[in-house]
């Protein structure tokens, strides 16, 4: 098995991980604002480091400012549905996965707000002086991926958030792909929301994710859950203060415990899977580059992307070479659109999509060596066929 479908889920997560969560379901299985117990207090404990742990590596607002949500796109839709008001103009990119297309889409259909789009060219680059010319102050929130899922460009945060900063417009950053990989400094780059998923670079489980919030922000957003959060019980209203205002409901306390031991993994580890991942990424693109018969999505080198490579077969079928990737090498890799048609729109792979390799930090050379192999067996396969 040869698993190049980081981009989706990290896989395998380091060792500590699993046992974390197996730790907390075993051994300590308590609740936490919930109990008035030893075990409980102590998960509460662990709760709050994780905070923030999360907090110092993204340079953010401290733990109270650290919600724990589902996942990226709950993040996500807390923010632009919690802070969407009638009449407000918001600006997205062209590269944007659904989770920010939806939710803006959906909000624009129902009559609460204008969506703009911040071009992108065929490398999905950010069309940097047009973009930064729409932000004005007619303009509430600018809502940007900070690497493509399917090209893995990176975007311009730090121009991007200057230039909201100057014009008083709030700047969200959807962090998916790159939150425990590449750094991110919230201040430096004037983020107002930061969301990042678990399960991906930050190498924690599925279902656990964290949005990131400036405390300037915090009054402009509405929860849109409520529930109980075991503080202020007698009260109807959804409480004031931060985590709580946010975080209704049974936290999902595997996942946290297990993300507190991936991002004390990454502490230690961390630029040394940054490199490890753009040299395999490299090696790829140096090999494919020239490949008859396929194209390569993004970015030419190495420069400028995160460790995700997306190939289209020019004259084969991408479903079939993805199954075939598997059937015959062992490959497992994300084929289609990803979940991201405005950012195949843009890098002109709409509708049929790429076969996606995502790298993370346990591949090999020789798994990638493998998949080079592979590509160039079924990009000529395919042209003679043709």
């Amino acid at each position: 098995m040869i698993y190049l479908d980081n981009g989706a889920t990290s896989y395998p997560k380091p060792d500590v991980v699993g046992d974390a969560v197996y730790d907390y379901i075993k051994n300590v299985g308590s609740n936490i604002n919930r109990g008035g117990y030893a075990k409980a207090y102590s998960a509460a404990g662990v709760v709050l480091e994780t905070r923030e742990m999360i907090s110092k590596m993204m340079n953010g607002y401290g733990s109270r400012y650290t919600i724990f949500t589902p996942g990226n796109t709950y993040s996500l839709n807390f923010l632009i549905k919690g802070l969407a008001r009638k009449g407000d103009k918001i600006l997205i990119s062209g590269m944007e996965h659904n989770a920010v297309y939806r939710p803006a889409y959906q909000l624009e259909q129902e009559g609460l707000i204008e969506v703009g789009y911040m071009p992108c060219n065929e490398r999905g680059e950010l069309k940097l002086e047009e973009s930064l010319a729409m932000i004005d102050e007619s303009v509430r929130a600018v809502v940007m991926v900070h690497a493509s899922n399917v090209s893995g460009t990176l975007m311009p945060i730090r121009e991007v958030g200057q230039r909201c900063h100057e014009k008083n417009v709030l700047f969200f950053v959807d962090a998916a792909q790159t939150a425990g990989n590449v750094p991110i400094d919230m201040k430096a780059c004037h983020i107002d929301g930061l969301s990042l998923p678990g399960h991906k670079s930050m190498l924690g489980p599925q279902g656990i994710g964290a949005l990131l919030l400036n405390p300037a922000i915090t009054g402009e957003l509405t929860p849109i859950i409520s529930g109980g959060t075991g503080s202020h019980s007698d009260m109807a209203e959804m409480p004031e203060e931060l985590p709580d205002r946010f975080e209704s409901g049974t936290m999902n306390l595997p996942g946290i415990f297990g993300l507190h031991a991936s991002v004390g993994w990454l502490a230690e580890h961390q630029q040394e899977v940054h490199e490890h991942e753009q040299k395999l990424v490299k090696r790829m693109l140096d090999s494919i580059r020239d490949v008859e018969g396929i194209r390569i999505a993004g970015m030419p080198t190495e420069e400028g992307r995160v460790a995700v490579v997306s190939v289209d077969f020019l004259n084969g079928d991408n479903g079939m070479i993805a199954f075939q990737l598997e059937q015959e090498y062992g490959i497992m890799t994300r084929v289609g659109l990803h979940c991201a048609p405005l950012a195949h729109k843009s890098l002109g792979t709409f509708p049929e999509g790429t076969v996606r390799f995502s790298i993370g930090p346990f591949n090999t050379e020789e798994e990638i060596d493998t998949a080079i192999e592979a590509i160039r067996k079924y990009a000529q396969e395919s042209n003679e066929y043709f």
